[in-house]
Parts: structure tokens; C-alpha cells; sequence
């Protein structure tokens, strides 16, 4: 376990970008059609809030466990508030991944026509200062995501905002995760082997060891260490569908820590950047070829995809 190669997935300045949007935009699309993944540093959220998220997320999971079950919702597939440890399983593994978490989603206003499919947010009592700082850091995120599409749609040959009006109150979902001590006979691991579902993932807390991708090429697991600040980025299924899987989709972990950090937790924050519910996956014309026909015929909604998937994961039960 300890041998893992790095991956020799670029480090990427999102400052760069306003400097030379196409440039920036062929980084990140080759960094993507390589290995489904790239490394962003330089992405505008605030240290001081990053700071302040990672202290608050600490404290969350540090309640009792019978006061984050009171922000449970049976039968809600995860979406908003606590989901405990144990109970999501990666698609068709054997054992459910050791970690628990908490959602936070876009705030809505009364009567948004989004409010069906977008429940509204659960906020726990303490730790004080919870909300504001969540709401803040999923705004950053937001912009962030936005910066990073506009790239992306600049690689693909589209408008540079082309994804605006996709992600226009997408469904986005802010995870804190937690990764408790485990013992050193655990079975199974933090995060079985999975893609992501929505179209791209921004995610703070890689840099303690884990995080590893699937090399399509090598077929060998890669270790993903990105520089202390930095951000880790993947394509998600939804944006490999629609792309025709010219940007793919890249199986990751998170496997367990060697035995002498096993008695430490881990954490990490995932920002899941969804389109809205009524945004229709239809297949890019540009990226269908002799060579790539088109895999995906039938279009389907981003809501409908999404509840297939939460089915397949087991956050949500037939």
C-alpha cells in the first residue's frame, strides 16, 4: 500500500486563467482527458474561510452521536443533513465505506420552482457560526465551479458560458466528510472504488494520503498528493455522459491509512457541482465521431439520472 505510485497529474494556477483563458483551457482539458482528474491551485476560496469550515466541520462530528442523528432524515437519500457512518456502499462493492457525513445544498427562496427536487437545508444548533460559514463557503465553491465549466466549455469548442444557464441553481451539494479512527483489522476501506455523479467535483482536504485514482492507461492505482491549499478536480459522470466520454469519468478511493495513523481521523470537503434538476444530458454533437459514436441515444433529465444513481449507491431504497 505504501508503494503507490503519484500521479503525475499537473498542478494547475486557476490564475492563469483570466491572463489566458484558452491556454488554462487546454491544461485542464488535457489534464482531463488524461486522467479524468487535475490539481487547481490559486482557486479564490479564502484561506480564513477554509480555516474557520475545517474547525466547525471538527466540531460537528465531535457531538454526541445521539444529537447528529436527530439531523437525520429517513428515507431522503442523504440529501440534506447528517447521514451516519456506514451506510453508503460504492456501486457493487461488498462492504459500505467507513465514514460519515453531512450535506449542505443551495438556499432557495420561498416558492423557487426547485423547491420539489431541492429540499431545504438542516442546520445543527451548534457549532455556532455553522450556517453563515456554509453558506459562505458554498458560494465560493459556486464561483470556483463556474470558472473551472467556463474552461472546460472553452476545451469543448462552446461559449465560454455555455454552462451557465445549466448550473443556474444546479443541485450542487457541499459534503463534509468524516473518516473516523479505524481499527487495524477494519473491513473494508474509508471509500470503496466509485465515480462521482455529477459533473465536476472540487474537493479541499486531499493532501493527507488516501486519495487514489484508477489509471485507465496503467491500470495501476495512482496516489493523488496535491501541494498544501490546493484543490483536486474530476469529471463527473453526468459531464463524461455528455461529453461522450471524451472527458472521463475516472475511478478513485480512499483506502486506509498505514497502521500508525489509523488512530487518526480524516477529513475532507467534496463541493459535488450539479446542473439543474430540468438540465437535459444530451450528447455533445462535437464529441461524437466514427470513432466515439454516440454512446448515450436517449437523453435524459439531470434529476433523473441522479435518482438512478442514489438508488445504485444506497442512499436511496427501492
Amino acid at each position: 500500500m505504501l508503494d503507490t505510485p503519484s500521479a503525475q497529474v499537473p498542478t494547475l494556477s486557476l490564475a492563469d486563467q483570466a491572463r489566458d483563458p484558452q491556454g488554462f483551457a487546454a491544461a485542464l482539458g488535457q489534464s482531463f482527458e488524461r486522467f479524468g482528474f487535475a490539481i487547481v491551485a490559486d482557486h479564490g476560496v479564502p484561506q480564513d474561510l477554509i480555516d474557520r469550515a475545517w474547525d466547525e466541520t471538527q466540531q460537528l462530528f465531535a457531538l454526541p452521536e445521539e444529537e447528529k442523528r436527530g439531523y437525520f432524515v429517513e428515507g431522503a437519500g442523504g440529501a440534506r443533513g447528517y447521514t451516519p457512518f456506514k451506510t453508503e456502499i460504492a456501486k457493487d462493492a461488498k462492504h459500505v465505506d467507513l465514514k460519515e457525513f453531512w450535506h449542505v445544498g443551495r438556499e432557495l427562496p420561498e416558492g423557487h420552482r426547485f423547491a420539489g427536487e431541492m429540499a431545504p437545508n438542516i442546520w445543527p444548533a451548534r457549532p455556532e457560526g455553522f450556517k453563515d460559514t456554509f453558506v459562505e463557503l458554498f458560494s465560493a465553491f459556486d464561483t470556483a465551479g463556474d470558472k473551472l465549466l467556463s474552461a472546460i466549455a472553452l476545451h469543448l469548442g462552446l461559449d465560454a458560458d455555455w454552462f451557465d444557464p445549466a448550473v443556474r441553481d444546479g443541485n450542487s451539494v457541499l459534503r463534509l466528510l468524516h473518516y473516523p479512527p479505524i481499527p487495524v483489522d477494519a473491513e473494508g476501506v474509508r471509500a470503496g472504488a466509485h465515480e462521482d455523479i455529477n459533473l465536476i467535483t472540487l474537493l479541499l482536504g486531499a493532501e493527507e494520503a488516501g486519495l487514489e485514482l484508477l489509471d485507465r492507461q496503467s491500470g495501476r492505482w495512482l496516489a493523488i498528493k496535491p501541494p498544501e491549499g490546493a484543490m483536486v478536480v474530476n469529471v463527473g459522470d453526468m459531464l463524461q455522459r455528455l461529453t461522450n466520454h471524451v472527458l472521463p469519468s475516472t475511478t478513485h478511493r480512499v483506502i486506509n491509512p498505514p497502521p500508525e495513523r489509523r488512530g487518526h481521523s480524516r477529513y475532507s470537503m467534496p463541493f459535488f457541482l450539479h446542473p439543474a434538476p430540468d438540465f437535459v444530458i444530451e450528447t455533445l454533437p462535437q464529441t461524437i465521431t466514427a470513432e466515439n459514436p454516440n454512446r448515450y441515444p436517449e437523453p435524459i433529465s439531470a434529476q433523473d439520472y441522479l435518482m438512478q444513481r442514489l438508488v445504485e449507491i444506497g442512499l436511496i431504497k427501492k
